[in-house]
C-alpha cells in the first residue's frame, strides 16, 4: 500500500506540532495500523503556508499524484493540516472518493479503511454537495438582486461598449456600459451584412476582404461573428423582444413597462466553468437571468430576433471544417507566406493507386478569394508521403526503428498527427518547397 503523508505548518515557529513530529506520528500509525512498509511512504511538506486555501505547492503535487494513481491512502496528523476551510476539505473528500483513495486523520480518528470511516466519508461527501448547492443558490439570489439594477458586473465589455465606474444616487460605486462609436458602427454593419447574406461564412469573407478587424486587431472568425450576433446585449428592450424572450423560456427579471424601446438587454449567469476542462461553457438559456440594462440598445428587437431565427435555420447546413480522415498534415501544415493553415480539399477523382486526390489550400487564400494570399496549392497525396519518408530517414539517422508499415496503417489519423506534431511542430509551404522545423527537445534531448 502506497501512503501519502501530508504535513503543514503555517509559520516557522516552535509552537504547535512540528513538521517532523507530524510525519513521525503519521508513519507510526501507518505501520502499526495499516501494515504499511516504511519504504512505501511519500512525504509532502508545506511549511510556512496557511490552511485558509489549498494553493500550496506540495498539496497540489499530492493531488496530482492521487489523480495519477500513485497513492492508495492519505494520512495526516489533524484535519486542519489539510485545510481550515470546510469546503476545501470536503472537495478533497470528493476527489479521494472518486479516485478510490483512503483517508486517515490521526487526531480525529477519521479512517476510511474501516467501515465507520467509510460511513463518515459518505456523510462528508453529502455535506459537500449540500454546501455547493447552497453556494450556488446564494450566487443566484445575489444575481437576481443585481439583475433588477441592470448594472454591468465586470469582465471584458463586448465589442461596441466600454465599462466605466459611476456613482449612484445612494453614493454607491457601480459600473455601466457606454458606447464606443466606431465599434457600434461595426456591430451594426455585421448585423446588416448577416441579414443580407444570411451566411456567417459570407460575412467573414466580407470582413476579411475589406480588412475589417476585431477591436483587438485580429481577423474576424466565424465564431467571433456568431458571438456578436447571438449576444442579446445589442438588442433593444422592446415589446417584440419581450414576447420572444418569454416564448423561448428565458427567466426575465424586469417589468413589462421596462421594455421601453430605448434601453438594451443584459443577461447574467450565461456561463459556468466545466469541472473537467476548467473552461467556461454556456448554460442552457432557461438558466440565464435576463434584465433590462442601463445601456442603450443598438439593434431593434425584431432584427435581433430575425438574426436568431436565421442562425437556428442555418444550423443544419453549418460550415464544417474538414474533419479529414486521410489528410495527414491537416492542422499541421501552414502557409509560409501568411501563416494560415493549409486546409485539405478533395477532388472528385482518384489517382492510379486508388487514392482520392486532394490538395492543401491556404485558408486565407480561399476565404479572401486570393486577395490577401495567392500561394500555390500543393498536392496532398504527394506531400503526405514525402513527410513520412522524411520521418523514416530521420529515425534511421538516429538509429531508431520507425513504426512498421503494418502497424502504422492501424494507427488513427489523429494519433499520427500528434506523433508528427511532437517531432515537427512547424511544417511550412512557401509555394515551391516544404520547410520543416524540428522540435528542439527532439533534436537536443539531453539539453
Amino acid at each position: 500500500m502506497r501512503a501519502a503523508i501530508y504535513s503543514r505548518k503555517s509559520k516557522f515557529t516552535g509552537k504547535g506540532e512540528s513538521i517532523e513530529n507530524q510525519i513521525k506520528l503519521c508513519k507510526e500509525y501507518g505501520m502499526n495500523n495499516l501494515n504499511i512498509d516504511e519504504n512505501e511512504f511519500i512525504i509532502y511538506e508545506d511549511e510556512g503556508f496557511s490552511g485558509s486555501n489549498t494553493n500550496r505547492p506540495e498539496f497540489q503535487k499530492m493531488l496530482a499524484d492521487i489523480k495519477e494513481k500513485k497513492i492508495d491512502v492519505v494520512i495526516c496528523y489533524r484535519l486542519d493540516r489539510i485545510s481550515r476551510n470546510v469546503l476545501d476539505f470536503l472537495n478533497l473528500v470528493e476527489i479521494l472518493k472518486k479516485e478510490n483513495v483512503a483517508f486517515v486523520s490521526i487526531r480525529e480518528q477519521f479512517d476510511t479503511t474501516t467501515p465507520m470511516g467509510r460511513a463518515m466519508m459518505y456523510i462528508a461527501s453529502v455535506f459537500a454537495q449540500l454546501e455547493r448547492e447552497t453556494i450556488a443558490e446564494r450566487i443566484r439570489d445575489n444575481m437576481l438582486q443585481l439583475a433588477k439594477s441592470g448594472r454591468w458586473l465586470g469582465g471584458n465589455p463586448p465589442t461596441g461598449f466600454i465599462s466605466k465606474a459611476i456613482i449612484t444616487e445612494e453614493g454607491k460605486k457601480e459600473y455601466k456600459l457606454f458606447p464606443v462609436e466606431n465599434e457600434i458602427i461595426l456591430v451594426k454593419e455585421i448585423y446588416k451584412k448577416f441579414l443580407l447574406y444570411k451566411s456567417l461564412t459570407a460575412v467573414e469573407r466580407y470582413l476579411i476582404k475589406n480588412d475589417i478587424k476585431t477591436k483587438n486587431g485580429k481577423m474576424f472568425s466565424r465564431n467571433a461573428i456568431k458571438m456578436i450576433l447571438k449576444n442579446p446585449i445589442y438588442s433593444t428592450a422592446d415589446k417584440e423582444m419581450l414576447m420572444y424572450l418569454n416564448s423561448k423560456g428565458y427567466s426575465i427579471y424586469a417589468e413589462p413597462e421596462d421594455f421601453n424601446g430605448r434601453n438594451g438587454i443584459i443577461a447574467y449567469n450565461k456561463t459556468k466553468q466545466d469541472s473537467q476542462s476548467k473552461k467556461n461553457i454556456n448554460r442552457n438559456i432557461n438558466e440565464w437571468i435576463v434584465a433590462v440594462g442601463k445601456h442603450e440598445g443598438i439593434i431593434p428587437g425584431i432584427e435581433w430576433i430575425e438574426v436568431q431565427n436565421l442562425l437556428e435555420r442555418n444550423k443544419s447546413n453549418a460550415y464544417k471544417r474538414s474533419r479529414n480522415i486521410f489528410a495527414l498534415l491537416s492542422g499541421i501544415l501552414k502557409c509560409k507566406k501568411c501563416g494560415s493553415f493549409m486546409r485539405p480539399k478533395s477532388l472528385q477523382r482518384y489517382n492510379k493507386k486508388g487514392e482520392k486526390v486532394f490538395y492543401y489550400i491556404c485558408e486565407k487564400k480561399e476565404k479572401t478569394k486570393k486577395l490577401q494570399c495567392d500561394i500555390l496549392n500543393i498536392n496532398g497525396n504527394t506531400v503526405d508521403k514525402q513527410i513520412i519518408e522524411y520521418l523514416k530517414k530521420l529515425m534511421t539517422s538516429l538509429n531508431i526503428n520507425f513504426i512498421s508499415d503494418e502497424i502504422w496503417e492501424f494507427i488513427s489519423i489523429e494519433n499520427k498527427r500528434n506523433f508528427i506534431r511532437n517531432i515537427m511542430p512547424n511544417i511550412l509551404w512557401d509555394g515551391k518547397r516544404i520547410d520543416i522545423i524540428l522540435n528542439e527537445n527532439f533534436m537536443f534531448p539531453l539539453c
